[in-house]
């Protein structure tokens, strides 16, 4: 995945970080909180800050130890909430550390890893764009193949992307 633009709805000013899977045009939205949200554009930016953010910290904590940072994954959605996995080499071997998908990805543009989303959540939540920028009969299609109640729990990110308009939104690119 590649981070195509984190977005500012100008109605209520919640920030989406827009994923988009490399092989199609296939995005996946993910809602995150302000700070996740300039963390991630400052590092994109390349913008100089004087003092170290939360997750310049962490991965400083992480080299210091001894372990890397090899990519990270948003690896489930469940009533209405992602979850991340953060995937570390320490000592030769493989650890997995549980994360938020905001946290994974900022400190993922730091350490200049892949981003990865589990299929299983891009049938849940992924978005096919047409090419005038409006959502594609594939989200349906796709949510004809989730369990009911599971449909029900996805019904306000089904009513938020369906609501988006990119003249509302301010667009911060990577």
């Amino acid at each position: 995945m590649t981070i195509e633009s984190i977005r500012v709805s100008l109605m209520n000013y919640q920030r989406v970080v827009i994923l988009k899977e490399k092989a199609s045009d296939r995005y996946l939205p993910i809602w995150i909180g302000p700070a996740e949200a300039d963390a991630i554009a400052v590092q994109l930016q390349e913008v100089s800050v004087p003092r170290p953010l939360t997750h310049d910290l962490l991965r400083s904590i992480i080299d210091t130890l001894g372990a890397q940072v090899t990519h990270i994954i948003v690896n489930d959605l469940s009533n209405d909430t992602y979850y991340a996995r953060i995937m570390l080499e320490v000592n030769g071997g493989p650890m997995e550390i549980d994360s938020r998908p905001s946290d994974a990805i900022a400190l993922a543009v730091r350490a200049k890893v892949p981003i990865f989303a589990d299929e299983s959540v891009l049938a849940k939540a992924g978005v096919m764009l047409e090419k005038d920028g409006e959502s594609a009969a594939g989200v349906e299609q796709a949510a004809k193949a989730i369990d009911p109640a599971e449909l029900e729990r996805m019904s306000a990110f089904k009513d938020f992307i369906e609501s988006l308009d990119l003249d509302d939104f301010d667009k911060r690119k990577s």
